[in-house]
């Protein structure tokens, strides 16, 4: 009689299983973030200043005045925040699966980067245009996309830190997530509303704005994951949007006067 060895790939995953793996991952990814993000709020919320007043620094500097080792501490937090995706690619081979089964892989370059640009056009521009009204109203901070030195490796970093965010949200939020909800016999609407919930809620530190605002990405995005079956698209644009957030605030702050 043959016993499973604990190295074999378990291929059917129960509904009690993929909770728990789901926890797992969620714990030490976006799921504390999300956590953290409450926290964060509550603490803007409950400062004597208005939300508007204050700022959400995307990517700041670690080491003021040391750039070398600000350079070294940026490169150390992409690795780290990076890291839940090998997590989730040695589960799904776990489960006889791999990134491939969620559309992470580079088979269908030129599509999924059509893709990815046509939804990060549709995203980024009316993503811009409900920040500001939000933040005129009162219930959003200030985002502060980038506010690193201006040493030569400033756009490098920022553009490490936009493709960072792509691949963790995207193969985490939305491809791992759906995929595992499906198995786990969530309908299609169900699933997508739970993701666009944790998306927003790992924003709430930029204020109701940025929940709202993300919320609506996540409904888009799971959507848009569900119908191609690839989160490269995703990635791809999410990683669009904040290469073109992050990159043109350094270079458009304090030259324009709509940017807050």
């Amino acid at each position: 009689m043959h016993t499973q060895s604990p190295l074999e790939p378990a291929h059917v995953l129960g509904p009690r299983l993929i909770k728990a793996e789901l926890f797992v991952v969620m714990s030490v990814s976006l799921g504390a973030s999300a956590l953290v993000a409450l926290v964060r709020l509550i603490g803007s919320l409950t400062a004597p200043r208005e939300l508007k007043g204050q700022q959400a620094v995307l990517v700041g500097s670690m080491a003021p005045g040391r750039p070398w080792l600000d350079l070294a501490l940026q490169l150390v937090q992409i690795a780290i925040a990076v890291a839940p995706v090998g997590l989730v690619a040695y589960l799904m081979v776990r489960s006889g699966e791999s990134l491939r089964t969620i559309g992470a892989d580079f088979r269908r370059p030129g599509g999924d980067l059509a893709r990815g640009a046509l939804l990060a056009a549709a995203i980024g521009g009316s993503g811009l245009a409900f920040y500001l009204v939000v933040w005129a109203a009162g219930v959003n901070l200030t985002v502060v996309p980038g506010a690193l030195p201006q040493e030569w490796w400033q756009v490098p970093v920022l553009l490490l830190a936009a493709a960072q965010n792509g691949v963790l949200e995207e193969v985490i939020v939305a491809g791992y997530l759906l995929h595992r909800l499906g198995q786990a016999g969530w309908t299609p609407w169900k699933a997508v509303v739970v993701s666009s919930l944790l998306r927003g809620s790992y924003h709430l530190y930029q204020g109701f704005g940025g929940f709202v605002g993300n919320v609506v990405m996540g409904l888009v995005f799971g959507r848009a994951y569900q119908k191609w079956g690839r989160s490269m698209p995703l990635i791809m644009a999410h990683t669009l949007i904040d290469a073109v957030a992050f990159v043109g605030y350094a270079f458009l702050r304090g030259r324009v006067s709509w940017l807050p």
